[in-house]
């Protein structure tokens, strides 16, 4: 009886370290990046410290008076169409293109101000080769045009959580609720 009891926990041990044990990462995943970002809390981290949730990402700066407050809003329209149960499983991800003006506390207060500052709103800033480099991933260009102002592409992406690109919509005043079902199925998902 208790070489059984053995061999049982043994198997429950096991099996736990088997479903515990990261799986590879898929080759076009953003987590293979490798740069430092710090969020609107002053936390630093690389981009796989948001591995494990659907990513909802779009690019702006919080100075912007153009397309970045209806972006803005088209995030806030996605966020309330995904299933309330599905929130704490997502992260919606808002990166700065200005990391300059866009300091932590200025963004921390832009959530604030926006009410974008429940747990699944991130707000994140790096260097410029790293802020190009995400660009560059999402297939978003921008250009600074003047000391205040800059000139970007409108783009909402969304990412499984592996990090793989599963939708993009371009432009502002985008179909919310195909967004928003997309990642209500890959929470479902995974």
């Amino acid at each position: 009886m208790k070489a059984l009891f053995l061999l049982i926990a043994s198997l429950l041990l096991f099996s736990c370290k088997e479903n515990t044990a990261e799986k590879e990462l898929p080759s076009d995943s953003i987590f293979h990046l490798t740069t430092q970002w710090q969020d609107q809390h002053k936390q630093s981290y690389q981009l796989d410290a948001l591995r494990g949730k659907t990513l909802v990402v779009v690019m702006i700066y919080t100075s912007c008076k153009a397309t970045c407050p209806l972006l803005v809003a088209d995030m806030k329209k996605i966020e309330k169409q995904i299933k309330p149960d599905y929130l704490d499983k997502t992260s919606l991800v808002l990166v700065t293109i200005d990391p300059e003006t866009d300091t932590s506390e200025h963004l921390a207060e832009f959530a604030k101000t926006g009410g974008m500052d429940a747990p699944h709103w991130v707000f994140l800033r790096s260097d410029e080769a790293a802020t190009q480099e995400f660009a560059n991933v999402l297939s978003m260009k921008y250009k600074k045009i003047s000391p205040i102002d800059f000139s970007h592409s409108n783009i909402i992406s969304v990412f499984n959580p592996d990090g793989e690109l599963i939708l993009q919509e371009e432009g502002t005043g985008i179909n919310a609720g195909k967004v928003a079902g997309k990642v209500n199925e890959a929470v479902k998902g995974s």
